[in-house]
């Protein structure tokens, strides 16, 4: 296993300037949906919330739901609004204002969660594949990392609770048990479940990214300890 023993961590506990600073995934092509009763597409959406361009206006506090279709089936939250601008007056209709707003998820409807995370999932695996396929001077394929990144967050949460961040320090990864979900930026942090074969292969992909590639695997993280 890549990871250092629990006992070797004593210089890579967690500061306490450390802060839950969840990712979201920036769409490369923005998703077609609604938001309460208006046309909007979602630019960029993680585990906790969305940011979306629709019609109107909105203001911070609003509770709306966001609706959108993945692999043929609907997709749903109910959400509170945090931020929202005006960027064109009036928008594309001739009418109405477009706006750009900020949303927090509050509530999945029925199994929007899973959903959302096969979606993340899959994004961030293909984009992954994609740049490592690059680097080899490769077409992009279905990859073993792939797969794995597919699987994170997957149901095995029965059998161990808790989280687990690895950090990667002078070329080494530390193992450290605790009970806060944090992504830290040397690093990610994973469900105590998580089987350790995917986790070294995740480590693995974690040394071979470039920066934008490493915080797509907070993001991915991230599913395994969103319902922790």
């Amino acid at each position: 296993m890549l990871a250092e023993d629990q006992d070797a961590l004593a210089s890579t506990s967690m500061h306490p300037s450390d802060r839950r600073e969840f990712q979201r995934l920036k769409l490369s092509k923005p998703i077609l949906g609604t938001l309460g009763s208006v046309n909007a597409l979602v630019l960029d959406i993680g585990m906790a919330g969305a940011f979306v361009e629709h019609y109107g206006t909105a203001a911070p506090g609003d509770q709306l739901d966001l609706t959108f279709r993945w692999q043929g089936e609907e997709v749903k939250f109910r959400c509170e609004v945090v931020r929202s601008n005006v960027v064109k007056q009036p928008g594309g209709d001739g009418k109405n204002d477009l706006s750009q707003s900020g949303l927090r998820f509050r509530e999945a409807v029925g199994d929007s969660g899973e959903k959302l995370q096969d979606l993340i999932a899959n994004f961030v695996g293909r984009i992954l594949a994609a740049q490592k396929a690059n680097a080899a001077g490769e077409s992009a394929g279905h990859s073993a990392g792939e797969t794995i990144l597919a699987t994170i967050g997957q149901a095995r949460r029965s059998r161990s609770h808790g989280f687990i961040s690895y950090r990667l320090k002078d070329g080494r990864w530390w193992r450290l048990p605790g009970d806060s979900p944090v992504q830290p930026a040397d690093g990610f942090t994973v469900g105590a479940h998580e089987d350790e074969d995917e986790i070294e292969t995740l480590c693995r992909a974690f040394e071979q990214a470039d920066d934008e590639g490493r915080r797509l695997i907070r993001l991915v993280a991230e599913l395994s300890t969103a319902r922790l």
